[in-house]
């Protein structure tokens, strides 16, 4: 095989590569927009052939012409507080059609990064079984994901695998480019490491205690082994949802990670910022029967084993994936 990873340098494009690398898959191309910041240390520890910059690497497309045999589209603005549309639409969404096109041309499999972003409020639930058309995201990141799924949805020409995922919470090693969208294990972490205690918001929400807000945790690791077993199924073509189908609160996110870190719970309640109240979701769960119909019973991480194996192999030593 020879795969191409966009987002290769970012979180979940990294701990991608660190996976096929011990796969012994070494043929990587790897695209990204490194720049200024720290996302060269992901690519420290991995093997691949080269490092192509994202603008680049459209237009190379024609050259790798009967090369590359899969495509794994990670790379995207993923912030769901993104103010500039019309960067989301070409970088999300308009990215993502070239290389649909391509890999349809080419005939080899393209994977890419859809998000649980597009079910909005989830007043339609998350079920990935539903018509996506009735969806209606939040913020202009989950739209430019929802168009896209759209888009994808009205091709007659198609790659010859082509499986989106609808990522829900990820966490895990090598997020610490992700800034403000880092998951709350990496910000408790850091939380506990400099004040002893965690800031979880209040619940503005008659149904849920504070800290009670729900959320389908899932273990960057078994992203990459989800992604790793689309790559040996071949048949498998569709729209995914992508979590462990088991919704738990932030109280029990914060709750493992003083327990991952061997410390007393410290558990502090904020009110949540008035202009995140009106676009909070309160419960997220990935309805996972489609996902299990075509690969199976994929075990996943419990939160607390997930939890566990990230701050103690990781975020303590201050290890890469």
């Amino acid at each position: 095989m020879s795969i191409v990873v966009t987002g290769g340098a970012g979180f979940i494009g990294s701990c991608l590569v660190r996976m096929l690398n011990d796969a012994g898959e070494k043929d990587i191309y790897i695209v990204d927009d490194i720049g200024q910041t720290e996302k060269w240390k992901h690519l420290v520890n991995k093997s691949y052939r080269e490092y192509i910059h994202k603008d680049a690497f459209l237009e190379r497309l024609d050259s790798l012409s009967g090369e590359v045999t899969h495509v794994i589209h990670m790379g995207a603005c993923s912030s769901t507080t993104e103010r500039d549309f019309d960067y989301l639409y070409k970088n999300n969404f308009e990215y993502s059609k070239r290389l649909w096109d391509h890999c349809a041309r080419e005939g080899i499999s393209l994977i890419y990064a859809s998000s649980a972003a597009t079910y909005g409020s989830g007043s339609e639930g998350f079920d990935d079984t539903a018509d996506i058309g009735a969806l209606r995201p939040l913020n202009g990141y989950g739209y430019s994901k929802q168009r896209f799924d759209l888009w994808a949805e009205r091709q007659t020409q198609a790659p010859a695998q082509h499986v989106g995922l609808k990522f829900f919470n990820v966490y895990g090693p090598n997020e610490d480019c992700k800034g403000d969208m880092a998951s709350v294990v990496y910000k408790a972490f850091r939380q506990i490491q400099a004040t002893g205690k965690v800031e979880l918001f209040r619940s503005h929400h008659p149904d849920y205690a504070d800290g009670g807000q729900l959320r389908d945790f899932i273990y960057v690791k078994d992203i990459c082994r989800a992604i790793a077993a689309l790559i040996r199924h071949p048949e498998v073509n569709g729209l995914f949802n992508l979590g462990t189908g088991h919704a738990r609160s932030f109280a029990d996110l914060a709750k493992a990670t003083f327990a991952a870190m061997g410390l007393p719970e410290n558990i502090e309640y904020i009110d949540m910022p008035e202009h995140l109240r009106g676009k909070y979701q309160y419960f997220t769960q990935a309805e996972m029967g489609k996902f299990r119909s075509v690969l199976g019973g994929q075990g996943f991480h419990t939160l607390e084993d997930g939890v566990e194996d990230y701050v103690r192999s990781y975020l303590g030593p201050g290890e890469i994936y």
